[in-house]
C-alpha cells in the first residue's frame, strides 16, 4: 500500500534512508548519527518535499521524497527490494511531472541500473567535490 507520508512518519522514513544508503554503500555508513538523520527529515526533507511510503504488514518498507523536477530521495529497505517497491513510489512521482533529475553515486551500480531501466538517462558525472560525501557522482534525468 502506498501512502502520502505525514510529519509523524519522518523517522520511520529516516530509519529507512539510514539501513538502505548504509547496506549499498557501506563505506560512507556512519556520516550522520540517528538523531541528524530524524531532524533532517523533519526539518528539510518534510518542509521542501511531497513525500511518500511503502507499507506491508511490518510497517513502512521505502520511501520517496519528490518536489519539481527532482526526486531527492528514494530508498527501500534490503529486504523488500526487487519486488517492484521502488518502481511504485516512482511511478508516483513520475505522474507528477513532466521531468524529474536525480543525482546517485557513481559506484552504485545497482541504483543506476534501477533508474535507467525505468527511462533515466545519465546527463553528466562529477568528481563529488560538491556533494557532502566528497563521493563521485551522478545525474541523471527523466522525461515524459
Amino acid at each position: 500500500m502506498l501512502r502520502r507520508l505525514e510529519l509523524s512518519d519522518m523517522d520511520a522514513a529516516a530509519r529507512i534512508h539510514r539501513i538502505a544508503f548504509d547496506r549499498a554503500l557501506p563505506g560512507l555508513a556512519g556520516l550522520h548519527t540517528p538523531e541528524e538523520d530524524r531532524s533532517f527529515f523533519r526539518e528539510h526533507v518534510f518542509a521542501a518535499c511531497e513525500l511518500w511510503g511503502a507499507f506491508g504488514d511490518a510497517g513502512m518498507a521505502a520511501m520517496i521524497a519528490f518536489r519539481k523536477d527532482w526526486i531527492d530521495q528514494l530508498y527501500v529497505l534490503p529486504e523488500a527490494q526487487g519486488r517492484g517497491i521502488g518502481s511504485s513510489l516512482l511511478r508516483r512521482a513520475q505522474t507528477s511531472f513532466e521531468r524529474l533529475q536525480l543525482w546517485t553515486f557513481q559506484r552504485n551500480g545497482p541504483a543506476r541500473r534501477f533508474y535507467e531501466a525505468r527511462g533515466f538517462t545519465l546527463v553528466r558525472e562529477t568528481d563529488g567535490s560538491r556533494n557532502e560525501e566528497k563521493e563521485p557522482d551522478a545525474l541523471y534525468l527523466w522525461t515524459r
